[in-house]
């Protein structure tokens, strides 16, 4: 006698139950992906804080900014013989016709490091920094900013939506960074917008060109914000509170 075969299904509280576990499993995975986001930005935030707090306190310290100090050679520690004066101007590294030596822009975190303000191993490298727009500063030279790049702190004018802005010493974070970190750091410390604000993306110059700037937003209906949809992940931001 022939066997009539049964075909089995999956009955309906079975595809529920695998449904609920994918997502169980999906939800794990866009909260773990939030979870690693939140720490870069704090990370990034943290040291962009350490940064600024080095920079007055020197200041109020010596009367002078790290870098451009003209008596960093008798009253700060130089063992490794890396440490030369600054000339006093109140600018560290100007651009333009009077540019000053690229020598201060790397003798800023030694003299900080020195003075005892921030730590690391840095080697005052001008090659590093012979450009003062310069977002691929080597890490042996200048903090790291927790993806790749070094920072850079300069006289200039390197923010985005700075056309007619005076020029100022900014933090240029260094290239490498998503922009989701991006985005959400500046709404954490600024206005979250990429052209306005303390905090805006990087107009683009040595090693993080302006193409690649202009990957990082997008206009919308006339209004210029971080670009979300199709997300960079190299990406800078240049601080103006120093």
């Amino acid at each position: 006698m022939s066997k009539v075969m049964k075909q089995k299904g999956f009955t309906l509280i079975e595809i529920a139950i695998v449904l609920v576990i994918i997502g169980l499993l999906l939800g794990g995975v866009l909260k773990g992906q939030e979870l690693i986001n939140t720490a870069r930005v704090r990370a990034l935030n943290n040291t962009v804080d350490g940064i600024t707090a080095a920079w007055f306190s020197f200041q109020d310290r010596y009367r002078a900014f790290p870098g451009d100090y003209t008596q960093a050679t008798v009253n700060l520690p130089n063992n490794a013989g890396l440490i030369v004066d600054g000339d006093g101007n109140g600018r560290v590294g100007i651009t333009g016709a009077n540019t000053d030596s690229p020598a201060e822009r790397a003798n800023v975190w030694v003299q900080l490091q020195a003075a005892g303000y921030i730590t690391g191993n840095f080697d005052a490298d001008v090659a590093n920094v012979a450009t003062a727009p310069e977002y691929g500063c080597s890490v042996e030279t200048c903090p790291d900013n927790g993806f790749g790049a070094g920072m850079n702190l300069t006289f200039g004018n390197q923010i985005r939506g700075g056309a007619a802005a005076q020029d100022e010493h900014e933090l240029i974070t260094g290239r490498g960074i998503p922009v989701e970190v991006i985005a959400e750091l500046d709404r954490k410390v600024d206005d979250g917008e990429p052209e306005t604000g303390a905090m805006q993306l990087g107009a683009g110059g040595v090693g993080w060109v302006a193409a690649e700037s202009d990957n990082c937003q997008r206009n919308n209906a006339g209004v210029s914000v971080y670009e979300l949809q199709a997300p960079s992940s190299n990406c800078a931001a240049v601080f103006r509170n120093f």
